[in-house]
């Protein structure tokens, strides 16, 4: 077959300015260069800023004397977090832009040509600024975060203290499931306090501990050596002092939670779980006063769909807030942490080796968390859970799970929807009855008909 010859003439294309009064900032760790429309003409001047407060101050000025009311820059490092709350006090739009956007800087890479292609795609309407909840959300955020922080540093002295036992044959963990709990923390602080006997160690266990003393004891008896107590006994005071300063900060987020409560919603009553045995649990933990500040700051309680528990809540309302009209669809929110399926094709065949390039948030982190817990529920999202591990995977699973308690969420937030529980029977029930029309469809096609009989399943 023969082709054509097409020949044409294409004028040089150029971007179009949109508006011209934004400006592009290039930040660093000692200065940050701006570009900014020229005071008069159509050209665009280009300064420098320290990082020192005045400063900042006088880049909003200077931005001020321009006429420019949206500033875009870069998400470095720490160093945009300072920049962004001064101008954004000032009354400017500031668009915080991923880094990836920006990759491709045409000629020699400077500073100087940084904030100026930064201001050029800006004003052209091609950076999108990335999600940002409300300032007073943020601070929730901050707090929240540096709380995740000691209990990541708790578990690693616990972590000291089970390997300090461990070298003089004391298992501790294998006598108590946990080394954190009741019993475990009770002997630790007995060995530190001098005590070598193991059935005074044993008799320490909590009443609901299945082993009985004599199981216990066995474990603990070991080579008590000096070095290793004095080691056990450090990390034992480190890690009270970090629950002491977790609690310092739960006292502290509690009170920003309740600065954000709704006021309608202040004077109203949390309603009670219909499954109790998990209110029980939280009112045990000592979470119902959170869990109530966070339904008067959200207007909806998270706590009511399985597998999601105040930490969960906390994390997800931290991150983003109550006002969730940047995501239009559920599909945008599912996307954004990063709980999407991967569908990655290429010239119509799946890429099946290209990796993600991020692979999780944080709230989507708390959400795989979250669904490990319906491994063993009795509930809807249990047997959905189980379903999808019999058939591909646990991992599939956790992932897949984490994405439905993300939906869930996403409904219960922006649309009020609430979530119930069918049931694991219901569930079961309803699915069968998909297979069931599914068989009939095949026997169909084949040009069978299948007919309902009734027989005992061994």
């Amino acid at each position: 077959m023969k082709r054509k010859k097409v020949s044409c003439t294409v004028k040089a294309c150029e971007l179009s300015i949109l508006r011209r009064d934004v400006a592009g900032v290039d930040l660093g760790s000692r200065e940050h260069y701006v570009c900014a429309p020229a005071l008069q003409g159509d050209g665009r001047d280009v300064e420098s800023f320290g990082s020192i407060t005045a400063e900042l101050y006088r880049m909003a000025d200077w931005l001020k004397a321009r006429g420019v009311k949206s500033v875009a820059m870069e998400s470095t490092g720490v160093y945009w977090i300072s920049v962004y709350e001064v101008l954004e006090s000032r009354g400017f739009d500031v668009v915080l832009v991923n880094a990836r956007a920006l990759l491709s800087v045409p000629g020699r890479k400077t500073d100087v040509l940084d904030c100026q292609w930064i201001q050029l795609l800006h004003s052209c309407g091609l950076l999108k600024g990335s999600f940002r909840p409300a300032d007073d959300v943020c601070a929730l955020r901050a707090l929240i975060r540096e709380r995740s922080t000691l209990i990541a540093e708790s578990a690693d002295w616990i972590r000291r203290m089970q390997k300090s036992l461990d070298q003089m044959n004391i298992r501790v963990h294998h006598a108590v499931a946990d080394l954190s709990g009741v019993t475990g923390m009770a002997i630790v602080r007995a060995i530190v306090d001098g005590e070598r006997d193991p059935k005074v160690l044993a008799g320490l266990r909590d009443v609901r501990c299945h082993k009985t003393v004599e199981e216990i004891a066995e474990h603990l008896r070991g080579n008590w050596r000096a070095e290793h107590l004095f080691a056990l006994g450090q990390a034992l005071k480190l890690y009270d002092f970090i629950q002491a300063r977790k609690d310092e900060y739960d006292h502290e987020i509690l009170q920003a939670l309740k600065k954000l409560e709704q006021a309608s919603l202040n004077p109203q009553e949390v309603p009670d779980l219909t499954r109790k045995e998990k209110m029980k649990a939280l009112k045990k933990r000592g979470q119902q006063p959170v869990r109530e500040a966070l339904y008067r700051m959200s207007g909806s309680d998270l706590t009511t769909i399985d597998g999601i528990g105040v930490e969960t809540a906390e994390t997800v309302l931290s991150e983003i807030g109550t006002d969730l009209s940047s995501f239009p669809t559920e599909h945008h929110f599912v996307s954004y942490l990063k709980l999407s399926p991967k569908l990655a094709i290429s010239g119509g065949k799946p890429l099946s080796s290209k990796k993600r390039l991020s692979t999780s948030t944080r709230i989507g982190s708390a959400l795989r968390m979250a669904a490990t817990t319906l491994r063993n529920s009795k509930t809807a999202l249990g047997a959905e859970f189980r379903r999808f591990a019999r058939l591909k995977g646990m991992g599939v699973a956790v992932f897949a799970m984490a994405r439905k308690l993300a939906i869930l969420i996403f409904r219960l937030l922006k649309f009020g929807q609430a979530y119930l529980d069918q049931g694991v029977e219901v569930y079961e029930e309803r699915f069968r009855q998909r297979r069931l029309m599914a068989c009939q469809e095949m026997a169909k096609s084949l040009g069978y008909m299948l007919i309902q009989k009734e027989i005992a399943i061994s």
